[in-house]
């Protein structure tokens, strides 16, 4: 087995991207998808769909819908689960499809690659005529991560916390460096944003939050992108 997907297996084995808060942030940024994009109209590629939280409701609204995962555990159970849905188990790096993309997904995948650049730029030739990239990040600057520096919880806003070990993150991007993955790759960005505005951890938003309060956190998030858990970039070729 290939050292990457050995790693992503053991992120599979021990996955927490079901977990209420996590659950929350993928279904609410499928959500600003579909207010950007002709998801009806398109045919789309989705990147690292993990345990497919997004993937179902992609597949529903799309015209077509491709995934590519690297771990064989996760893209085993997609498609015992979407038996109808074409599943590639291999690397970003190996994929070679036969046609254009319309929209090409990437859910929190650009922090877990060893060259995420390099991944876009790949990406980009995936695209069909006037096709566009959306992709979703965690943020260094979100305001808990902020307040973590100031508690001593974190030695600075980017450093790796147990939880990005856990997960298999290998960066933690902020907006800044983010768009310039995208620059770097010729791709021209669209549209720049984020969404939850998250002042504590995940387990303490788990613990106590009603959904209620998470769903106007999400939309908080949307005001103030610079300082939101999550940011995300909508992209075309250059």
């Amino acid at each position: 087995m290939h050292e990457e997907t050995s790693r992503l297996e053991k992120v599979a084995v021990d996955s927490l991207y079901l977990d209420p808060c996590n659950r929350a942030t993928t279904e609410y940024s499928l959500s600003i998808i579909d207010r950007l994009m002709r998801l009806d109209r398109s045919a789309v590629l989705e990147l690292g769909p993990a345990e497919g939280v997004m993937t179902g409701a992609l597949l529903a609204k799309s015209r077509s819908l491709t995934v590519v995962e690297g771990s064989p555990k996760f893209a085993t159970d997609l498609q015992r689960r979407y038996p109808s849905l074409e599943v590639v188990n291999c690397l970003f790096e190996h994929y070679a499809p036969q046609q254009g993309f319309d929209v090409i997904v990437l859910g929190h995948v650009l922090e877990h690659v060893d060259d995420p650049v390099a991944i876009l730029a790949r990406a980009k030739q995936w695209l069909a005529s006037g096709g566009r990239i959306f992709a979703a990040v965690p943020n260094a600057r979100s305001l808990h991560r902020q307040a973590a520096v100031l508690m001593g919880l974190l030695q600075v806003e980017d450093s790796m916390s147990d939880l990005d070990r856990h997960h298999g993150h290998r960066r933690v991007f902020n907006p800044e460096s983010f768009r310039h993955c995208f620059h770097l790759a010729g791709l021209m960005i669209e549209q720049f944003g984020g969404y939850w505005l998250k002042p504590v951890s995940n387990r303490q938003v788990d613990e106590t939050w009603t959904p209620a309060m998470l769903h106007a956190f999400m939309r908080l998030g949307e005001r103030y992108p610079d300082i939101a858990a999550e940011i995300y970039v909508a992209a075309s070729a250059a």
